[in-house]
C-alpha cells in the first residue's frame, strides 16, 4: 500500500463535559493516561496537532485554540482549529476517544481515496463525525459563515465520504459521555 499522504490533527476539547457533572472530561484518567493524552498518541505522527479548547497540561507539545465563543460547539472548534492547519489532510478528532489508535487513524487517512474524507461508522451504521480525516481545503469551503452553535452533521453532510467499518475491541469510537461510558473504558483499559 502507498503511504498516505501527510495530515495534521485537530482535537476537539472545549465541551462542558455536562453529562459527567461540568468537569474536565478531557482530563479524565483511563488506564493512568488522560483521555485527551491517548488521543494525542493515536496522532502522534500528525504534522501538527491543534488542541482546541482550554489549555491544560499534554504529555506531548501541541498548538493550541480557542473556539470563539468559548462552548460554541464543534464546528467553532473547528473553524479555531483549521488556521493552524497546513496539511492536505486534516483529522478531526474529539477528546474523549479512549480506544483510538494509530492503526485506526492510518486506516482512515488510507481509506480517503478520492473522497472528501473518511470517517468511522459504529456497529449499527451511524456515522461518527468526531472520528475522521478530512481534506483540508474541502473541509475548510464548507464551513459556514455562523459557526456558534451550527451543527456539525449539517456541515458534513455537504462533503463526500469514505465509510469504514472496523470489527475492533474495544471500539476506537467509543467516547466517554456519562459515567457508565467512563468505568467501561477504565474497565477495558
Amino acid at each position: 500500500m502507498a503511504e498516505p499522504s501527510s495530515y495534521d490533527a485537530v482535537v476537539l476539547a472545549g465541551g462542558s463535559g455536562r453529562r459527567l457533572g461540568g468537569v474536565d472530561k478531557p482530563a479524565l484518567q483511563v488506564g493512568a493516561v488522560s483521555l485527551l493524552d491517548r488521543v494525542l498518541a493515536a496522532v502522534g505522527d500528525a504534522g501538527v496537532t491543534v488542541v482546541v479548547g482550554p489549555q491544560r497540561p499534554t504529555a506531548r507539545p501541541v498548538a493550541w485554540a480557542r473556539e470563539e465563543p468559548p462552548g460554541g460547539g464543534p464546528v467553532a472548534a473547528l473553524a479555531a482549529g483549521l488556521p493552524l492547519v497546513t496539511a492536505p489532510l486534516v483529522a478531526v478528532l474529539a477528546a474523549d476517544l479512549p480506544f483510538l489508535d494509530p492503526l485506526t487513524v492510518a486506516r482512515l487517512r488510507a481509506a480517503v481515496g478520492q473522497a472528501d474524507g473518511a470517517l468511522l461508522v459504529d456497529d449499527e451504521g451511524r456515522d461518527q463525525l468526531l472520528v475522521g480525516i478530512w481534506r483540508t481545503t474541502a473541509l475548510r469551503a464548507v464551513l459556514p459563515g455562523e459557526v456558534a452553535g451550527a451543527r456539525l452533521g449539517a456541515v458534513l453532510d455537504r462533503l463526500s465520504a469514505t465509510r469504514l467499518s472496523l470489527d475492533a475491541r474495544p471500539a476506537p469510537w467509543f467516547d466517554c459521555d456519562t459515567e457508565t461510558d467512563l468505568t467501561t473504558a477504565r474497565g477495558s483499559a
